[in-house]
């Protein structure tokens, strides 16, 4: 099959689609991890309460436990053009809706345990908002389309982020709390409209029929397709890729501070360096995904990242430079959204869309471990081996993934993962 020319790709109501999947996506959770804090901050909470907040975050690492309730049933909700995901999508974004509104109700000096439990349950709702937004578009894209349609997704979903991280910020500045997050809770409508203006996708012919089949089946489906050899070595794939990346970036604030930045030219230069690069490979990405596919975009983009990981290694060993802190940033991030457009095509493409709930929750929670270590142990091996030699070793550590990709996605063969039966 002819690949589409980036002209009609990119024009088609798809496209439209992931923009708003990606945004109603990101959304709950920068409302969660960049929002919340700076009002809990500034009500006065100490540092310690907050902190315990980051463990709200649990529902996206265990969602795999009841996507396949989102694959067997159907919330009866929809009188208006009913079906699978519509019912669950609209379920959780006008959940999700209410409960950001209601955040502002409560004083964080004598209600901060009832804030807890909204924000756990909007990291519930969030999560699953996740599930059945990721199923559906692994059902309405073709395969050619998975890499654009999913960095589009991506990147909308990066640029939810500046809702709640810096025009509700920005807004704060001037009108009370309770305000803020009306408007930001306003936001969640578009993910609303999306939903009430989107058909259902066609269901697939053999849907589980029951809760034990929507459990078991889309694991035996997995290892059957690809065989318990093959499967296990995709599985260990998910794993490894991106995990030297993910341990180069999980201290990268202090390591910027160690390297004698101000907090002012880290929040200037970094972040702008970071997030900037990262939307740009992401859209490039899925673009060149078109023409070279994703097994090859896999193989280019992962040899951008372990260069760019060096970048790391450079300033470490030179130490000062905000040119050359802007310029080994913007190079990470750029194969940051390089990597990350082929990886979610990849993780897309292997799931079978009849199962496309629970294996896309799976695969994105192993995907999620390398980033949960990391957070815990490189601190340790830095403190042990210098920033320098951390990031070599990262190097290395990106090194086993990369050699996976033979098996997993051989560099002339497109559809080594995703032949369905």
């Amino acid at each position: 099959m002819n690949s589409p020319s980036i002209k009609d790709a990119l024009l088609n109501r798809r496209m439209l689609i992931c923009i708003f999947t990606g945004f109603a996506s990101g959304l709950p959770l920068y409302i969660l991890i960049s929002l919340v804090p700076a009002w809990l901050r500034t009500e006065g909470v100490g540092l310690k309460e907050i902190g315990f907040f980051a463990l709200i975050g649990l529902p996206y690492t265990w969602k795999f436990l009841w996507s396949p309730l989102l694959d067997r049933y159907q919330i009866p909700l929809l009188s208006y053009r009913p079906g699978l995901r519509r019912s669950w999508m609209l379920a959780s974004q006008v959940a999700l809706l209410i409960c950001i509104l209601s955040l502002g109700m409560f004083d964080p000096q004598k209600e901060l345990w009832t804030i807890a439990y909204i924000c756990l349950f909007i990291a519930f709702l969030s999560a699953t908002q996740d599930i059945v937004l990721d199923a559906y578009r692994r059902q309405i894209l073709p395969d050619e389309e998975l890499g654009l349609g999913n960095s589009i997704h991506v990147n909308a979903y990066r640029i939810a982020g500046l809702v709640p991280g810096s025009l509700a910020l920005i807004l704060a500045d001037s009108l009370p709390w309770q305000t803020v997050f009306m408007i930001t809770a306003a936001f969640m409508l578009s993910g609303i409209a999306l939903t009430l203006s989107i058909k259902e996708p066609v269901a697939p012919k053999n849907h589980p029929s029951n809760l034990q089949s929507a459990v078991v089946e889309p694991f035996k489906e997995f290892f059957n397709r690809q065989g318990v050899q093959q499967a296990l070595l995709i599985l260990a794939f998910m794993l490894l890729y991106k995990l030297g990346d993910s341990m180069a970036t999980a201290l990268a604030t202090p390591f910027y501070l160690d390297m004698g930045f101000s907090k002012s030219e880290i929040g200037y230069i970094a972040k702008n360096a970071a997030l900037w690069p990262m939307i740009i490979g992401g859209i490039l990405g899925g673009l060149l995904m078109l023409k070279i596919g994703i097994n090859r975009a896999l193989w280019l983009f992962g040899l951008v990242q372990i260069v760019s990981i060096l970048g790391f290694a450079v300033l470490a060993r030179v130490g000062e430079g905000l040119w050359l802190l802007a310029l080994v940033i913007s190079f990470e991030y750029l194969g940051v959204g390089l990597g990350t457009a082929a990886f979610v095509a990849f993780i897309a493409r292997t799931t079978n869309p009849t199962f496309a709930a629970t294996q896309f929750a799976l695969f994105t929670a192993i995907t999620a471990v390398p980033r949960t270590v990391a957070s815990s142990a490189t601190g340790i091996i830095v403190e042990g081996m210098g920033w320098e030699n951390f990031f070599y070793l990262c190097t290395v550590l990106a090194i086993p993934g990369m050699l996976l990709l033979l098996k997993v996605a051989p560099w002339n063969n497109a559809e080594s993962v995703t032949k369905q039966e």
